[in-house]
């Protein structure tokens, strides 16, 4: 059955439900929840097919450097509560032309392995150093200095990662009833850097009602950022304002050319101490509008930052960077809301986030290929550089394929 092209803005649903009791509709549903989570990435992060990290910055020293490097990435997630009319559960997301991605990408439930795998775990060595804020000195009270051997042994120090900064995740397989997505390997191609989600899209699936909804955002602009060094130690990055963007956020990690021994330094832009959670992610226009004034999130206004002195001493020569450009989000609902207090049963719900982010390499050489701003992308590589060991202690997020 396919719903006829009617919708409302979900926030409506929120705010129905916060009214005042006894005056609140009736709401039940959603019974299907869709959502689409959209990337522009540049830099590093494009390199290697979109892939970023190391594999990315290898596959550079081939192709040219990554400072004009742009890669699109589409991330589908349907969740239902319903189960699916002929096992297992399966859909499709039907597209524009101008999307290039085919008629349709498959909508595929993840399988589920039996049997248990063995992981080697290798007990961390070293600290953690955090420090926080852009300027050319950092903050007092910094670096925050955490043991990775007292973590290891249960000590986790209170406040290491942000409560103030959502990590929102409303569809998966933990919450529904059947659940599909995709990239899943069973067909499909990533979308190309011309790819265009404008227009009409259809969700048809055998575990409830198509959803339909049209698209007036389109991929965001690509971040071009670049970094110099300055000469009291610090080092500026500098970035083109992004159409649509809500508000910046940038972070680094180094000293893992140290072998994994020695001290990681973790920085992040925001002026307080806060990291991890959904600042590395999507996140809602209304919380980024929140976060700005407590200077948690950059404003759009803002096109640089300074990374302190001591931040760049303590990291050693190389420093993984990422800068996030958080983007609008398109909400759907359908059917409409009912007029007066007739209860307002919802088929389904369809989310669409938007962000654009890049990837540095500040400091790192690679044969002559650097990070932007960097140095000279025009010269040979006189080797093939050694894979850096690297890893993320507790669970950091590091770029894609960083290691």
């Amino acid at each position: 059955m396919r719903s006829t092209l009617r919708f409302v803005p979900v926030a409506a649903v929120a705010t129905i439900l916060a009214a005042v009791p006894g005056s609140a509709q009736k709401t039940t549903g959603p019974k299907e929840r869709y959502e689409m989570d959209v990337a522009t990435m540049s830099g590093f992060a494009a390199m290697g097919g979109g892939k970023g990290g190391m594999g990315g910055a290898m596959s550079m020293m081939f192709g040219g450097g990554p400072d004009k490097a742009v890669a699109h990435q589409l991330l589908l997630r349907l969740g239902s509560d319903q189960a699916p009319g002929a096992p297992p559960p399966r859909g499709d997301h039907y597209f524009e032309p101008q999307a290039k991605l085919g008629k349709s990408v498959p909508l595929i439930s993840p399988e589920r392995r039996e049997g248990s795998t063995t992981t080697e775990f290798e007990r961390p060595k070293g600290r953690l150093l955090l420090y926080w804020g852009c300027g050319a000195k950092a903050g007092p009270g910094q670096p925050v200095v955490i043991d990775f051997a007292k973590v290891a042994a249960g000590q986790v120090p209170p406040g290491l990662f942000s409560t103030a900064v959502p990590v929102v995740r409303e569809v998966s397989a933990a919450n529904s009833r059947s659940y599909m997505d995709w990239p899943n390997g069973k067909g499909g191609k990533p979308p190309s850097k011309d790819s265009s989600l404008l227009g009409a899209h259809r969700v048809a699936s055998n575990v409830g009602s198509d959803i339909n909804f049209t698209l007036a955002q389109d991929y965001m602009d690509p971040l071009q950022a670049s970094t110099a060094a300055q000469g009291d130690g610090s080092v500026m990055i500098r970035w083109n304002p992004v159409q649509n963007a809500t508000g910046y956020v940038a972070w680094t990690i180094g000293g893992m050319d140290r072998g994994g021994s020695g001290d990681m330094v973790w920085w992040t832009s925001s002026a307080s101490r806060e990291f991890g959670g959904g600042l590395w992610d999507w996140l809602p226009p209304a919380t980024v509008a929140k976060l700005i004034p407590q200077k948690i999130v950059m404003p759009p206004s803002q096109t640089s930052c300074q990374i302190p002195a001591e931040v760049k001493k303590a990291s050693g020569e190389m420093m993984i960077g990422n800068l996030n450009a958080f983007g609008p989000e398109a909400n759907f609902a359908y059917p409409p809301k009912p007029a007066g207090k007739v209860a307002w049963n919802i088929d389904w719900t369809a989310k669409v986030r938007f962000r654009s982010h890049t990837m540095l390499m500040v400091g790192a050489d690679f044969g002559g290929m650097g990070a932007a701003g960097g140095s000279d992308a025009g010269s040979a590589p006189a080797e093939k550089p050694k894979k850096k060991k690297c890893k993320g202690p507790l669970g950091i997020p590091l770029p894609d394929a960083a290691c």
